[in-house]
């Protein structure tokens, strides 16, 4: 496969984690997607899958070791390929104007409304998983006004944002704590009234995905599609500031919380002493309680929303994504072998749906306690969400050109065909 292969044509096909999808049935190279980019899509899903459906990360051992560098990365991967797909809808590598762009953007907040109603009705369904379509929507609608941006301004934004807005998250959330201004606000909220959720309060500062510190990882997905990927070396540079970034973030992390006198300490207190030593790269911390301590900014698990954590899980998936661009352009045998890796990667919305309504299925209706167990023999129930999913996958691309729900999204944005 030649860096040919990796070219993307962007009067063709927008590419998503909802996204349309002008494939051809199989894995074999065409104009109008990235090889590498739905190898990335797919290990993320599978990220995710290893988050909902799998072992603690305390069963310990090299299980438990991935799916600890799997738990929160895998969603901060999905929201970086979302602002990816973004630049792809409005333009890649040079944004639209005109006609066409009016009618990209139409599409953007299309299915940013879509994908908002979807993670809200998968959310009724009230399954242990914390959806984050509802996060994504609100996402794409906020990054869309810098889709002309060039990837150098875009990344600076996103680097201000890692270091901004984590502190004004905190300060948000401290006065959360101690004032009931939020709920005043959600009272009032016409979103939280239909959803039966905190609304725009949870989607911007209280819910696991808050926008305010997400919106870096999109900024940044957009900084990387407006990059040529075909270029030499810009794949080795990707993958060198993405290993900086991670350094940066977890190793920094880890220095400032032996440095800054109490800091450790006040972590430890704050989520009772629950592994308190692998704050600064793992979930295992636990979340602090009712009180978050100022040290709690120097944190770097995956969900902390700190800096540190933004940069380095940022960084992780530069390297991720740098790695499956290389291998779907070098080595061809293992592209192929992959191909059920990339075929869910193409139907993702699809797949992650289908898993969330099994759990829903599994738990209430078949009361499958292994769904939710944390031991060693959940490890056979992620495999089996990670097997049926392939199989679906790869079955469903090489007859059609677009996962189901892809394609239902696909028809709502039609309307945007008749803007002027």
């Amino acid at each position: 496969m030649t860096q040919n292969a990796l070219l993307i044509e962007p009067a063709q096909v927008p590419r998503e984690l909802e996204a349309d999808h002008s494939s051809s049935a199989s894995i074999a190279p065409s104009t109008g997607r990235v090889i590498g980019i739905d190898l990335v899509r797919g290990l993320a899903v599978f990220g995710m899958y290893s988050a909902h459906v799998g072992p603690d990360v305390t069963v310990g051992g090299p299980v438990g070791f991935l799916l600890e560098v799997a738990r929160g990365r895998s969603s901060a991967l999905f929201a970086l390929l979302a602002g990816f797909s973004l630049i792809l809808i409005t333009g890649r590598p040079h944004p639209r104007t005109g006609r066409s762009g009016r009618q990209a953007v139409a599409r953007i907040v299309i299915r940013a409304v879509v994908l908002a109603a979807l993670g809200y009705a998968l959310t009724a369904l009230d399954t242990q998983v914390d959806v984050i379509l509802s996060f994504y929507g609100l996402l794409f609608l906020i990054a869309l006004p810098l889709y002309r941006l060039r990837a150098r301004t875009l990344a600076l934004i996103a680097a201000a944002g890692a270091l901004i807005s984590p502190q004004v998250l905190y300060v948000i959330r401290k006065s959360i704590e101690e004032g009931n201004w939020a709920d005043a606000i959600t009272a009032r909220d016409p979103l939280a009234w239909i959803s039966g959720t905190d609304g725009f309060v949870e989607l911007l500062f209280t819910g696991e995905y808050p926008v305010l510190t997400w919106m870096p990882f999109l900024i940044a997905g957009m900084a990387v599609a407006r990059l040529d990927l075909t270029r030499t070396g810009i794949r080795s540079r990707l993958a060198l500031t993405g290993g900086a970034l991670a350094v940066l973030g977890y190793g920094g992390s880890w220095l400032a919380l032996r440095l800054v006198p109490h800091a450790l300490s006040a972590v430890v207190a704050a989520t009772d002493g629950d592994s308190a030593s692998s704050a600064w790269w793992s979930d295992t911390v636990g979340e602090p309680g009712d009180r978050t301590p100022l040290a709690w900014l120097l944190v770097a698990a995956p969900h902390s929303q700190t800096t540190f954590s933004i940069l380095g899980n940022t960084g992780i998936a530069l390297v991720v994504v740098a790695a499956c661009l290389t291998v779907a352009d070098r080595l061809p045998r293992l592209t192929r072998l992959a191909a059920p890796v990339a075929a869910v990667g193409t139907t993702a919305l699809t797949v992650y749906v289908l898993h969330i309504v099994a759990l829903w299925f599994f738990t209430n209706v078949w009361h499958v306690a292994a769904i939710e167990d944390e031991t060693l023999s959940a490890l056979p129930v992620l495999l089996g969400f990670i097997a049926a999913a392939a199989l679906l996958a790869t079955v469903w691309t090489r007859l059609f050109r677009r996962g189901p729900l892809e394609y239902l999204l696909h028809i709502t944005t039609r309307p945007a065909q008749h803007i002027k």
